[in-house]
């Protein structure tokens, strides 16, 4: 009978420590995936200085359409866990629609080189965000299911490990895209 609990604990041993490893591994793996979040959120925030610049050029006029962008662009520089940067990225999202729309109205400024430059860059970043987000949803997910499943729910909790936020759309930015010509 001692070897029986001998076996049974040593097994709940090993048990416990993978779980531990498996959950830390994971939690290092949404560090990453939040830090490449962070990098092309960054690179999103530097590319669009020099867009807001080229359309002031063209549409001066357009003075609220800038300060939106800046003010959302700041907001996103400060953004300091998931939530508040998935609702600055929606407030900037929204700013730039309304810049690009601005932007629509001038044919000039639409053939011009270096804007049309500034919006590949910014498609392409939006494409890498994208993903990112997909990816640190993916690991969370992975993550989250780990602490909620049995038996890693009775251990997760007593080893330190609390189930991790999405990075979440906001409301407004799940509403369809309205296009008028």
């Amino acid at each position: 009978m001692p070897i029986a609990i001998l076996v049974i604990i040593l097994v709940a041993a090993f048990y416990i420590v993978a779980l531990y490893n498996s959950l830390a591994s994971l939690k290092v793996k949404i560090s990453e995936a939040w830090s490449q979040i962070d990098v092309q959120l960054k690179r999103r925030i530097d590319l669009i200085p020099n867009l807001v610049e080229t359309v002031k050029g063209y549409a001066a006029h357009e003075k609220d359409v800038f300060e939106n962008v800046t003010k959302a662009r700041t907001a996103l520089m400060g953004a300091k866990t998931p939530e508040e940067a998935g609702q600055a990225d929606t407030a900037l999202t929204g700013a730039l629609k309304n810049l690009f729309a601005v932007a629509e109205s001038y044919p000039e400024l639409k053939a011009q080189e270096g804007f049309i430059n500034l919006q590949k860059e910014l498609s392409d970043t939006e494409d890498k965000v994208a993903y990112s987000r997909q990816f640190y949803n993916s690991v969370v997910r992975q993550f989250n299911e780990k602490i909620v499943m049995f038996p890693g729910n009775i251990f997760a909790g007593m080893l330190g490990f609390k189930q991790q936020p999405f990075f979440e759309a906001e409301e407004a930015a799940k509403e369809p895209v309205k296009v008028q010509f």
